[in-house]
């Protein structure tokens, strides 16, 4: 975990720069993915995926935050970091934080194209259980191609 990094509980307060993070990451994830036209703003996107129905955690570098995760019991549902600060251990630092904080094995769905996501997981002792084509979360007007991932305990990895 980067030093200068901290992960706290979602405030109110941290709701724009959400939007900001979300949006532009979102847009980059679909670029290699499902493709842009599926983007929706996460004004709309929160509601329509759910995002306060999980636990929301930001990450906070030198005072700014630069990213957010958000997860359940069994499920890593949300990460995303800003584009400013893609490969400083923020997403890396949110994943480890939600692995150590969930009480169970988390699933997690990358869609298939996001190859540094994907490549995140796996470092972080992810295995995908199967490929499942079907319709975009939240805006199923868009076919897309999902990877299922779970997370396999230090301990039980072979």
């Amino acid at each position: 975990m980067p030093a200068n990094v901290l992960v706290r509980p979602y405030r109110d307060t941290d709701w724009e720069r959400l939007c900001v993070i979300h949006d532009a990451a979102r847009l980059d994830e679909l670029r290699q993915s499902a493709g842009v036209a599926a983007f929706l703003p996460l004004t709309q996107a929160a509601d329509n995926e759910g995002l306060f129905d999980y636990a929301v955690c930001v990450a906070e570098a030198d005072g700014r935050v630069d990213g957010f995760v958000a997860f359940s019991d069994d499920e890593l549902a949300w990460l995303y970091v800003d584009p400013a600060s893609y490969r400083r251990g923020i997403g890396r630092t949110l994943v480890r934080h939600a692995v150590d904080t969930a009480p169970g094995p988390l699933t997690v769905d990358v869609l298939e194209g996001n190859d540094a996501a994907l490549q995140l997981y796996l470092d972080e002792g992810f295995r995908q259980l199967r490929r499942v084509e079907g319709r975009m979360a939240g805006n199923d007007a868009f076919p897309a191609v999902a990877l299922i991932l779970r997370h396999v305990p230090s301990d039980l990895r072979a």
